[in-house]
């Protein structure tokens, strides 16, 4: 029986990572808020600075010929269209006697169809007095032309049948003489041809007789149309709220400012590729992270926020202060994103180890962050990095440099010969933390761990780097150390599968 032993994690990397750009999208609160913000009060002042114009509406009752209980909807969205022609336009105009274009009038109304039957119609104007009117002229226009359409539909599908009667009858005028003329006395051959012409006779009876009615009753069925077709809702004007309007704009532009500003954010984070998770962070640093140190906002700082944070930090500043105590070598914080933040980790750390012994404090940060920091009397002592060298080795150095774009790699060596590095989240891009860790192993400085500054607070990531099963890459160096005065340094990784014996004679 054997059992198998992997050093190397099984998971893979997804393509698309979604706990990533939540936390990333999340980050960047500040960004879609005031796209939501900005969209509310735009939405607000559009209602309040751009009101609607005076407006009127009319309900307009429109019966067809064709009317059917399962129409579709058809007919009355040949209304709507109908009522958008020049036509009806300059009709409800000539009763207006305005000197307006149809076309230009045609931008100010729009016709809805509610049911199969009912159109509505929305007007503008310049006052409501004025929109009322021109809803009733627009009304009066649709059911008159409607009315003269069905009438002509009537009157020529009557004129048609009527015609078709009549060559009937001019037929039969023809059948009838063709019988007269025949003699009563004839041979069985004739007597056929006579019993044909009578059938033909009472046939095109028949058709006449249909024409008739067919025509009787599209006369008859115009006046229904006629009375069917009115206004049943008279014009009158709409009354705006603006507050209503208000609120409705602002509503309408919270929304879209809050989608415009998450789909923003989600492109930036996608196209910036900043890690935000501890476990993006640790594995592109190919360091574990240590600690981490969450700023409290000034405007949400009360009483306990700030005894949470100072306990946070002088948890911190012993966890530090315990990995320099057990280097032998130099320790160096370097930062990333955080340089204030790390002057002041920096100190409290000097301070801490000040107990002990003389501290000496090396700047190497490319600002003034450390040179202008608050300090106490008795505090540490600053040096430059150019007076490093004249340090007393009696004396425990610390040093504190950066490692952000344009960082003079080669000096590095000279703050500390193994590093904490002090990162924000979401500051560095994943390329860049390649670089970093690349150019710190090419300068042979060990990075004990990741302080993680501002995380996310929702990351339930292990920001823990392991190799093999049971060992967390956490202080390489102290790890070295042992292994060097235990002469066992491991300079390859255990078997992939481990013999199990099935006896106790195999097993001696």
């Amino acid at each position: 029986m054997t059992t198998s032993e992997t050093s190397e994690s099984s998971t893979t990397t997804p393509l698309f990572d979604l706990q990533a750009l939540v936390a990333a999208v999340r980050r960047r609160r500040r960004l879609w808020c005031s796209l939501a913000l900005l969209g509310l009060l735009v939405g607000a002042a559009v209602a309040v600075l751009l009101p609607p114009p005076p407006s009127a509406v009319t309900k307009v009752l429109v019966t067809h010929e064709e009317d059917q209980p399962n129409d579709t909807g058809t007919l009355i969205r040949t209304d709507v269209e109908l009522l958008g022609t020049t036509r009806i336009a300059g009709k409800a105009l000539q009763s207006l006697k305005s000197p307006e274009k149809p076309e230009d009038f045609m931008r100010d109304y729009r016709g809805t169809g509610l049911t199969n039957n009912l159109l509505q119609i929305d007007v503008t104007g310049d006052s409501d007095a004025d929109a009322v009117a021109r809803a009733k002229a627009l009304a009066d226009a649709f059911v008159d032309d409607h009315v003269r359409r069905m009438r002509e539909t009537a009157k020529a599908k009557s004129k048609a049948l009527i015609d078709q009667r009549d060559r009937m009858r001019d037929e039969l005028a023809e059948v009838n003489k063709e019988i007269g003329d025949r003699s009563p006395e004839s041979d069985p051959k004739s007597s056929a041809s006579v019993e044909s012409l009578f059938a033909r006779r009472a046939e095109l009876n028949s058709r006449i007789a249909d024409f008739d009615q067919r025509a009787a009753e599209a006369r008859t069925g115009t006046p229904q149309i006629v009375a069917g077709t009115q206004i049943v809702d008279a014009p009158r004007a709409v009354r705006h709220s603006l507050p209503k309007a208000a609120v409705t704009n602002a509503a309408i532009g919270l929304l879209l400012g809050l989608v415009l500003g998450l789909a923003v954010a989600a492109v930036g984070a996608v196209v910036a590729g900043r890690p935000v998770l501890r476990r993006e962070i640790a594995a592109h640093l190919g360091a574990s992270v240590i600690a981490e140190l969450r700023p409290v906002p000034r405007w949400r700082a009360g009483p306990w926020r700030r005894r949470r944070s100072r306990a946070a930090r002088e948890r911190l500043t012993t966890t530090l202060a315990r990995t320099v105590r057990g280097c032998a070598e130099p320790v160096s914080l370097l930062e990333l994103g955080c340089a204030r933040g790390t002057s002041v980790i920096a100190l409290d750390v000097a301070r801490a180890l000040a107990a002990e012994g003389p501290v000496v404090i090396v700047d190497g940060l490319p600002g003034p962050q450390l040179a202008d920091s608050r300090r106490k009397p008795g505090d540490p002592a600053v040096v430059s990095g150019e007076r490093a060298a004249a340090v007393e080795r009696r004396e425990r150095r610390l040093g504190v440099g950066s490692v952000a774009p344009g960082t003079a790699w080669t000096d590095l060596q000279y703050l500390g010969g193994q590093t904490v590095l002090v990162v924000r989240a979401g500051h560095g891009s994943a390329g860049w933390l390649h670089t970093v860790a690349r150019q710190l192993a090419d300068q042979r400085i060990p990075v004990i761990g990741v302080v993680l500054i501002d995380p996310d607070p929702r990351d339930r990531t292990d920001g823990t780097l392991w190799d093999g099963l049971h060992i967390a890459l956490r202080g390489h160096s102290e790890r070295f150390a042992r292994q060097n005065e235990m002469g066992q340094l491991r300079t390859e990784r255990p078997s992939r599968a481990v013999r199990v014996p099935d006896t106790d004679q195999e097993a001696r």
